[in-house]
Parts: C-alpha cells; structure tokens; sequence
C-alpha cells in the first residue's frame, strides 16, 4: 500500500487540479458582482441520509482556496446524517467560499456515496471475521478521494494502484506462459529491481487453487467467479498458507454467503462505481 505521505500527495493534487479545472483565470461571476472584501458565512446543509463523508477533504480545500477561511465542524467523517442536519459552518471571504463551493460539493456527495454503501456491506458482514475491500474500478483522477471514502465507511482499500502491489489476474497469467511461469517471473522480477512487493494470484478453479500454492510466497488467492461450493472448497485447500479473497459480481445478495464461506476478504467494485450521490448543500445564511 502507498504511504499516509503518498496519499496526501494524491489528495493535494486532487484539488490543485480540480481549482484549475474549475476557475480557470478567475471565477468572473463573483467577481462581477462580489466586493473582494465582502466577508460572509455558509453551512452545509444535508439533505439526505447517509454516512458523511468528505469533511476533512472540505477543511482542505478550503485551506488551499483561502487559508483565511474558517470552519465550524458539526458532524465528522464517519458520523451517520439525517435530512435537516448542518454538518458544518465556513466563514470568511464571500469570494473564496463561492470558488471552493463546488469542489466541496462534488466531493462530498460522492464520497458520502461510497461512504455509506461501503458502510451497507459491512454491515452485511457483521458477525464474521470477512473484510470489505475496494477495486481499481474507480473514477480517473479522483481515486484517492474514493478509496478515502470506502475506509470512512468501514472498509479497507486493496491496492492503490498497479505500482504498490503485485497482482497477476488471467491476462497476465496466459500472456506469461501460466500460473507457475507468472510467479516465477514475478519473484524474479521483484528481485532483481530490489521491490518488496505483495503478490495476489488470481484463480478461476480448483485446479489453479492447487498449482498457485504449489508456489510459495504467495499473500492472497483471488478466487475469481467461484461459487459457494468451490469457495468452501478452496478456503479449507489454502488454510492458512495465504490469506484468500472472493471477487466477481457480488452483490448485497450475495455477499453474506460468500463470507460465511471462511474468505478474508470480499472486493466489490460496486462501492465505488455503482452509487448515487449523496443530496448536499452549501447554503449561505
């Protein structure tokens, strides 16, 4: 996984980027008909239910925005919201509020979103010991934003990206010759670049279950579209020679059987691309 210091990185350039995109060479509608020095305040106004997410990437860009710009925080990340409720205040230039208004909306709805279905699944699972975790099915350029969402929602993110961890799935498997000749050449390669990298092998059968153990070294099965039958089967194989993961269209139906199966971990990328956004607000009192 990426370090707090990468990942604050990622997030800093999230909104540097996304304050260009948005304002360009200035935000002429407040300019047009806002003092410079007009001061003014604004709360954020839920109008939903759900999981909130996203405050803290709110005190952000408002730093970056204005550093001068202050707020009162009412709810946390985290923290479940109900229709009515202010989840905080931001004081300061009325200019600056209005230039960061829409970054902070875009992205609290959104992570609010992931935040809460994320929150759903683990729900689902409460009673095992099974995780949740995210994809890389998400959306380009705000990825790090998304992945913080699903961890404010209870679950925990797989990979970051395909430079933090080794994952060997079908195409790579067929396109290296197969499964012994991918982790072979992967061990291989971590070697001679001096990478110490986790190495997750995709299984699509029990077959491929048995040949991947057969190389040691491995941190997780994939097992990759199995039904319940095989994952019980594969999880009593692998014991505890490497952790397992189940994947492949698992929804809220199904996630539940899959868990009671004995997996570690479930990944779902439906916490991520397959949500509604969350009905806030910034509204100026």
């Amino acid at each position: 996984m990426i370090s707090k210091e990468q990942f604050q990185k990622e997030i800093s350039l999230i909104i540097e980027n996304a304050i260009r995109e948005d304002v360009g060479d200035g935000d002429h509608s407040s300019l047009a008909c806002i003092p410079r020095n007009a001061k003014g305040k604004a709360q954020l106004l839920v109008k939903d239910e759900c999981i909130l997410a996203g405050v803290e990437f709110a005190r952000q860009t408002f730093n970056y925005v204005d550093p001068d710009l202050r707020m009162d925080i009412l709810f946390n990340d985290g923290q479940r919201v109900n229709f009515g409720d202010v989840a905080f205040y931001v004081e300061g230039r009325s200019q600056s509020i209005l230039k960061a208004e829409r970054l902070v909306l875009n992205a609290m709805q959104r992570m609010s979103a992931i935040a809460t279905k994320t929150n759903y699944f683990v729900s689902l699972l409460q009673g095992t010991d099974t995780k949740v975790l995210d994809t890389r099915k998400t959306t380009p350029g705000i990825r790090a934003i998304e992945k913080w969402a699903v961890t404010i929602g209870g679950g925990e993110n797989h990979r970051f990206a395909l430079y933090d961890m080794i994952m060997l799935k079908d195409n790579h498997i067929d396109f290296a010759g197969g499964i012994t000749r991918a982790i072979q050449k992967t061990k291989l390669y971590l070697k001679e670049s001096n990478r110490n990298l986790k190495i997750i092998v995709e299984a699509r059968n029990l077959k491929e279950v048995k040949e991947i153990l057969e190389s040691q070294g491995v941190y997780r099965i994939l097992l990759d579209n199995f039904n319940y039958e095989d994952t019980r089967k594969a999880v009593k194989l692998i014991g505890n020679q490497c952790f397992t993961e189940s994947s492949g269209g698992i929804n809220e139906n199904t996630i539940r059987n899959y868990a009671e199966c004995g997996v570690n971990y479930i990944s779902s990328g439906a916490i991520t691309h397959s949500v509604y956004n969350k009905d806030l607000s910034l509204k100026a009192i």
